[in-house]
């Protein structure tokens, strides 16, 4: 594959740094204006990606990266919960459209990857059920494919030359290395969703929360939507 230039990866970063500048302002124009283009761009990417995808694995990456766009949409008013549980159903379809991949690659369930996940749902259902039981169930339901994605997409099976740690693949120069960190960034913006939710109570807090919760939401989608970590052959 050849070096060239992305530009529409380039063009995400930026979009994400004003969807990251809004939130953190409280400047929700801004929200609207960048954040429904974060997807298409790594989707226009993937369209004009040299990456030896299969036509089945592009358009199941494609197609996550659809529902994510709506979830982004929705989730522009992270205080709505309507629109939060909504919002919730599309990323469930990302997460069993990522999850889907890296079956297909070989991604297994590993024991040092499943129990600390396990803990973390069981934390956050908890937290949830006790202290915002409107939402507590779909979002624990919502959960379980977060899980089930970050599970797979840190076997280290999917980047086979990669160093590893505690079973866990260190993010190189391998595209496909970077997955488990994208995961685990994921894991980390949607926990963040739960604990601003109780927990930031100032305005302040709040805008500082989202801020967070973008900035990490972003730097996930950038690695584990990259076509170079889903090609048949190495890059």
């Amino acid at each position: 594959m050849s070096d060239s230039p992305r530009p529409f990866r380039i063009a995400f970063l930026a979009a994400a740094a004003v969807t990251v500048f809004g939130a953190l302002t409280g400047r929700e124009k801004f929200q609207l204006a960048a954040k429904p283009l974060l997807m298409p761009l790594l989707a226009a990417d993937i369209v004009t990606s040299d990456a030896s995808l299969d036509e089945a694995d592009r358009t199941v990456l494609l197609g996550s990266l659809a529902a994510a766009t709506v979830g982004d949409v929705l989730l522009i008013e992270p205080d709505d919960d309507r629109r939060l549980v909504v919002g919730a159903s599309f990323f469930a379809v990302m997460q069993a459209g990522y999850s889907t991949l890296w079956l297909r690659r070989g991604a297994r369930p590993t024991a040092a990857n499943v129990a600390p996940r396990v803990a973390a749902w069981l934390g956050a259902a908890a937290l949830l059920r006790a202290e915002s039981p409107s939402v507590a169930l779909p979002l624990t339901a919502y959960g379980v494919t977060l899980g089930t994605a970050a599970v797979l997409a840190s076997d280290p099976a999917l980047a086979p030359g990669a160093k590893e740690i505690a079973g866990l693949n260190i993010p190189g120069a391998d595209p496909r290395s970077r997955l488990g960190l994208g995961a685990l960034l994921f894991t980390v913006s949607d926990g963040l969703i739960v604990l601003r939710r109780l927990f930031a109570r100032s305005e302040r807090a709040r805008r500082i929360g989202e801020g967070v919760i973008l900035g990490t939401y972003a730097a996930a989608q950038y690695l584990l939507a990259d076509p170079r970590a889903h090609a048949k052959t190495l890059p």
